[in-house]
């Protein structure tokens, strides 16, 4: 295991582990009576592939091993005050491809090492992971209030990365049982919309769902409590304690869109298609859009 840690450090990721391929019978059933909640919302596409979700040989055939990877994100730099907010991990490239192409080079790595083909495939957020548990269970961290991973040095600013395969290392990580949140309770206490119940997410609520991810209308009464954010809101990490000791990323593709810092409500509202496209190519404002954006503003 030594060598998969010091690849993925040259790799550039902050921390890595990897643990044994299991079937998350727990987190299925967690996972399910949440979508029987409702809470879920307009994201139906958590209700797909839940069997491949539970059991990741389903993805990846002949899987022995889950590699997980976390990459920080922090920066202290915040935008320009009275304008309009995005969430930190929006403040440069989507993090997606930068984390990804990171997978794909450690996986390339790995193969160096053992000296032989390694049969996997790379995930960043997109597929059906429970990346949250196979962090936990890599060494990680634990999962906080707010559903986030905590890890104890990074704190929770920290984008997850994972890698399926059929690599056997020499040992496994062992998964942190403990949880360091005590009687902490600041981020369900701090989130705007009440979104927030201990270690789970009401997505109906959630600021960063209904200025990302909804298709139609956003609530007025979310509107009321959403402030000066328009993508992403941060306030449940903001007043977590564990990210006191959030250091300053190392990451170029995430260093800061001085456009995204400084721009006035007016300025995105006479925004053109041409110029945001010039301004915020590969970020992750692409994904909602201009029109999404101006409409959210």
């Amino acid at each position: 295991m030594e060598s998969l840690l010091k690849k993925a450090r040259e790799c550039g990721f902050d921390a890595c582990g990897v643990v044994p391929v299991d079937v998350l019978s727990r987190e299925r059933e967690r996972l399910e009576r949440w979508i029987g909640q409702g809470f879920h919302a307009g994201m139906n596409y958590m209700a797909n592939n839940i069997e491949k979700r539970e059991n990741p040989a389903l993805l990846v055939e002949g899987a022995c091993s889950v590699i997980v990877t976390l990459t920080n994100y922090y920066t202290p730099k915040l935008q320009s005050e009275g304008i309009p907010v995005v969430a930190r991990y929006a403040y440069g490239k989507d993090y997606h491809r930068v984390v990804k192409d990171r997978l794909f080079k450690l996986h390339t790595c790995l193969e160096e090492v053992t000296g032989r083909k390694i049969t996997g495939r790379a995930f960043v957020d997109s597929a059906p992971v429970f990346e949250h548990e196979w962090a936990r269970r890599a060494g990680l961290g634990w999962i906080g209030r707010n559903s986030l991973l905590i890890h104890p040095r990074l704190g929770s600013y920290c984008f997850i990365g994972v890698i399926i395969s059929d690599f056997e290392p020499s040992r496994y990580s062992l998964p942190e049982e403990r949880n360091f949140c005590g009687q902490c309770n600041r981020c369900v206490e701090t989130c705007p919309t009440g979104a927030l119940s201990s270690h789970e997410v009401n997505a109906n609520l959630c600021i960063s769902y209904n200025s990302i991810e909804r298709k139609d209308d956003i609530p007025s009464e979310i509107k009321k409590k959403m402030g000066d954010r328009f993508f992403g809101c941060d306030a449940c990490q903001e007043v977590c304690p564990w990210n006191r000791k959030a250091v300053l990323h190392h990451v170029e593709e995430f260093s800061p869109n001085e456009w995204l810092m400084r721009m006035s409500r007016d300025e995105w509202l006479a925004l053109d298609e041409e110029a945001f496209q010039v301004r915020f190519k590969e970020s992750p404002l692409q994904r909602p859009g201009l029109e999404r954006i101006k409409h959210n503003l």
